[in-house]
Formats: structure tokens, C-alpha cells, sequence
């Protein structure tokens, strides 16, 4: 070779060298900028978030309870076999997969290994099995949209599901948010009370630490937690704990959340005063968080008392103005629309708008002349509400003027959110109550028309549109069956009344967080601290 064809050689070798080097540093220098953009490497990790929340929840336990505040603190406690993204679409968390046999009667889950449980014990089958067939039996939503079933374990790593008949949504159900199938340890399952599990031992990203009543609840970063390997979506995907602790203080006072989500006292505040959101939203070191949360209700008694009376119920819903009660309870019109769906119209696959000429009436001579119809005489109703969320209280007052418009008496039984939540299981206690539901994945998980909630909706006709959707042979079939059961909880039977869509309002201190989203509640998994 030549000298000359060796020197140019060597400095194609050199050039090709540099190459590499030079690759190498935008490789890095890229690597870091997508991590910094994903949240991975450049986020601060460490630090205790303070989150003021407005109702101490009655239990930790998710299986049993439908409250608002056991759900969103449990959810980073407690993680179930299948998971909701933001478009409710099912994905897997402690299962890896899932089968289903031709028949429709058998689901296969293969569960995900390796999983730890807060208190080191690996999570297998038998957890599996023991969460699940307690979740089938005191989950009043699971029951009514599943029916019959029973879970069973395969092997170590591998759990059966088998149902008596095929069945809409069983996937659905199980990815629910509301009263959530929690898995936790077989012996705790065993050992737990009616009320709810008091050993609190999940698989999330935060274990619990402690519960100091009308304090705090206090979760800690679990360091054994295993992730899915995924983009986080919603609930789905990969989840990390990147503060050292969430402290849930419990503050029931409306206007103590907001001076202290503005100090700095807290990250974040829950439902914040509708009042105060242009002084959030105009801040430039707090951000407010409006999402849908679901429906503004009053659910009426229909096993004792003057409401198991159908035209008086009747009587209620075609006389309130439910726009005058939507305004009293949220002030702004940011935060409520009038949609008589009691599936919403975010949920596309199952909205309708059947019975709406039932829906938002204000005919007050109508109404009148139902209530004389009816075995109404006069009597005192009661009607069942906490100051703990100002909506509820504030749509009760409203609720009460419009009621007596047209003749009928009303008392308001003021009480806080946990002796509410009580209270209502007593049909000698109350005659309506002021909640709110959320979203679910299937007409048939629908609360209020479930016979064993409170309020009691033991009707035939509508247990026979719930087997009929159900069983229906496809999701047309039953979405047309849906239609007929909504108008006729509107037009005859009334076992509740839906005043109206209801968005939260929660604020947070976007200097000082970043990285929490929102899905049917708050996820504070893969938020971090700023300062």
C-alpha cells in the first residue's frame, strides 16, 4: 500500500472514530432530553406532597365502600387485575393477560410475577382467588353486573373466572373504578370484618403508614413496588412513587383548603369553592383542575317512608327546576351541564338521551297535581346531606325551597360524609338523600339501580332489564335495552333523580408539582416535587 493510500486510511479511521464519539454524545445528549421530557432522570424525586382532602373516607378498604375519598386514596395503595385507560379501554396491571373461553363462560388470567405485597410476601393465585370471590360477593356493582361467578386458581400464576351465564362487560367490571377489586394478602381477606379490611397491605406504588381520624392518612413510598413496563395512560401503565410520602389531610372547611392551597401549606386542595375559581385560575402559582365527575343525585327511600310512594317521586322530578338547584349547588356554570344521561356523553359507546322530556320539567301545576294523586299527607321528608362537600349541602337548600313549592314539607338532616354514608343504611333514618355518582363502565353497575344500595330499587321490571343486558347476545343488542330501562326510570318508576353532569374543582401549586394527572380522581403516582 501506499504511503499516500495509508495516510488516507489512517485518516479515514480517525474520521470514523470522531463519528463514533460524536454519536455517542447525541445519543447521550438525546437520551437525557428524553428523559428529561418522559419525567425519568431529570425529575427530583423525594419530598412529602400534602394533599388537603375535604371528607375523611369511612374505610380504606375498596372493596366495600363507594365513597369518593376511600377510592381516591386507596387507588395508590391497593392495584387490581385490570386497569381503565382515559378512553375506557380495559389494560392489564396484575394480570400480564387475559383468555376467554368460546362459550363466554371462562376467563383466564395470568398473573403477573415477581409482584410483592407491602408486607414482602409475593403476590400468587390464592391472593388472587381470595380478593376476587370477596370482591364478587360484597361489591354490590359487581354482583349486579356479573351475577353468579366464582374465581379459582389454575396454578401458582394463573386464576380462573367462571360464570353461569355469558355476560356483557365481565372485563369492564373488573377495570372499574368504583368499589375497585383490590387485591390483597389471602390472609388478610380471610380475617377481614364486614366493614372493611383494618390491616391496610396492598401492591402499589405507596404503602400505608398511618391514620390519625380527622387529621390525616399518611401513604409512603413503597421501595419493592414492581411497575409495568408501559407509558403511563390514566391508570394504566407504568406507575413510580417519586415523593418519600402523600399526606392526606383532612379538611372539611371549604374556605381553610383554598388559604391553604394558596400559602403553600398544601400542593394540592380538593374542591375548592366554585366562588373562588377566577382567583385560581388568574394565579400564576396555582392552576385549578376541572373533570367530570359524574351526576349530581337525591336518591329516594323506596323500602319505608312517604317516598316508596311512585307518584310521589314522580310528583318531586316533575316539579324541581333542575337548573335553579345545579346553579345553587356550583355557582358557576363552568362546573355543571344539564344532560338527563345516566350514562354520560363522554361515554360513547353507551349514552342516550331516552326520557329526556321527563328530565328538568319545572312544572310546578303538574307536579301539584301528582302530589294530590298520591298518599301524601303532609308529612315532614327528610332529606340527608353533609356540609363536608359543599354541593351537596348547598343543592339540598334549593332542593328543600323547590320541593315545597309544591306542597311537600322537608327537613334537612345535616350530618358529616361518614355518618352519612352510615346513616343511609337505615330506611327508617332518612327519605332521600344528596350524593354524587361517577362514571361506570356498564349500564349494570349503575348504583342507584342496584336493589342492595340504599335507596333500594327492589323493582321487577328493572332487575329484567339488568339480566337483559346482561345476557345480551352483543353490545347493540343490549345498548337497546339500555334506552328502554333509562326512559322508563324516568317517565315511571324514578328511583333517583339525576339533577345534572357536576365537574370537581381542584387546584393545585403548578410551581411547586408536576407530573399529577386526573382520571375518575386524582393520580398522584409519577408526581413529583418541584421545590
Amino acid at each position: 500500500m501506499s504511503k499516500r493510500l495509508k495516510n488516507f486510511s489512517w485518516l479515514i479511521t480517525v474520521l470514523l472514530l470522531l463519528s463514533v464519539a460524536l454519536i455517542g454524545c447525541s445519543s447521550e445528549n438525546t437520551s437525557k432530553e428524553k428523559d428529561s421530557a418522559s419525567g425519568d432522570t431529570a425529575v427530583k424525586k423525594g419530598g412529602d406532597l400534602h394533599v388537603a382532602i375535604d371528607a375523611q373516607p369511612p374505610t380504606l378498604d375498596p372493596q366495600v365502600s363507594t365513597t369518593t375519598a376511600t377510592k381516591e386514596i386507596a387507588r395508590h395503595i391497593f392495584e387490581t387485575l385490570l386497569v381503565l385507560s382515559p378512553d375506557y379501554e380495559v389494560q392489564p396491571m396484575l394480570a400480564e393477560s387475559v383468555d376467554k373461553s368460546e362459550d363466554g363462560l371462562t376467563y383466564t388470567f395470568h398473573l403477573r410475577q415477581g409482584v410483592k405485597f407491602h408486607n414482602g410476601k409475593e403476590m400468587t393465585a390464592e391472593d388472587v382467588v381470595a380478593s376476587m370471590n370477596r370482591w364478587l360477593t360484597v361489591s354490590t356493582r359487581a354482583a349486579n353486573a356479573i351475577g353468579k361467578g366464582q374465581f379459582t386458581e389454575k396454578d401458582k400464576y394463573t386464576v380462573e373466572l367462571k360464570i353461569e351465564k355469558p355476560t356483557v362487560g365481565v372485563l369492564d367490571v373488573i377495570a372499574s373504578t368504583n368499589q375497585f377489586a383490590a387485591i390483597m394478602p389471602k390472609e388478610i381477606i380471610e380475617n377481614a370484618p364486614k366493614e372493611g379490611v383494618t390491616e391496610i397491605v396492598g401492591t402499589g406504588p405507596f404503602k400505608f403508614v398511618e391514620w390519625k381520624p380527622d387529621q390525616y392518612i399518611q401513604v409512603a413510598k413503597y421501595d419493592d413496588y414492581k411497575p409495568v413496563e408501559a407509558k403511563p395512560d390514566g391508570l394504566a401503565g407504568k406507575k413510580e412513587a417519586l415523593v418519600d410520602n402523600i399526606m392526606f389531610e383532612v379538611v372539611t372547611d371549604g374556605s381553610t383548603r383554598l388559604g391553604g392551597i394558596t400559602t403553600g401549606q398544601y400542593q394540592i386542595a380538593y374542591q375548592i369553592p366554585s366562588d373562588n375559581y377566577e382567583q385560581i385560575a388568574s394565579s400564576s402559582d396555582m392552576k385549578p383542575i376541572l373533570n367530570l365527575y359524574g351526576g349530581l343525585t337525591m336518591v329516594f327511600n323506596k323500602k319505608q317512608g312517604p317516598f316508596t310512594d311512585q307518584k310521589l317521586r314522580q310528583a318531586v322530578n316533575t316539579g324541581i327546576n333542575n337548573k335553579d338547584v345545579l346553579v345553587g349547588a356550583y355557582g358557576n356554570d363552568k362546573f355543571y351541564r344539564l344532560d338527563n344521561g345516566l350514562m354520560y356523553k363522554d361515554q360513547a359507546k353507551w349514552y342516550t338521551d331516552a326520557g329526556k322530556e321527563y328530565y328538568n320539567q319545572n312544572d310546578k301545576e303538574k307536579a301539584k297535581q301528582l302530589l294530590k294523586e298520591s298518599n301524601y299527607n303532609g308529612e315532614e321528608v327528610r332529606i340527608l346531606t353533609t356540609r363536608d362537600y359543599e354541593y351537596s349541602y348547598n343543592s339540598a337548600v334549593v332542593l328543600k325551597e323547590e320541593m315545597e313549592k309544591i306542597g311537600i314539607k322537608v327537613k334537612l338532616d345535616v350530618v358529616d360524609w361518614a355518618t352519612l354514608t352510615t346513616k343511609r343504611n337505615d330506611p327508617a333514618a332518612w327519605d332521600a338523600f344528596i350524593t354524587g355518582f361517577s362514571p361506570v363502565s356498564l349500564p349494570t353497575q349503575t348504583l342507584p339501580l342496584d336493589p342492595g344500595y340504599a335507596g333500594w330499587p327492589v323493582d321487577e321490571k328493572l332487575q329484567q332489564y339488568t339480566e337483559q343486558i346482561r345476557t345480551a347476545p352483543s353490545d347493540k343488542d343490549a345498548y337497546a335495552v339500555w334506552e328502554e330501562m333509562q326512559e322508563y326510570v324516568w317517565k315511571d318508576y324514578v328511583p333517583y333523580i339525576k339533577i345534572g353532569d357536576y365537574y370537581t374543582f381542584h387546584a393545585y401549586r403548578n410551581q411547586e408539582i408536576k407530573g399529577n394527572t386526573y382520571f375518575e380522581g386524582m393520580i398522584l403516582w409519577n408526581t413529583s416535587l418541584t421545590k
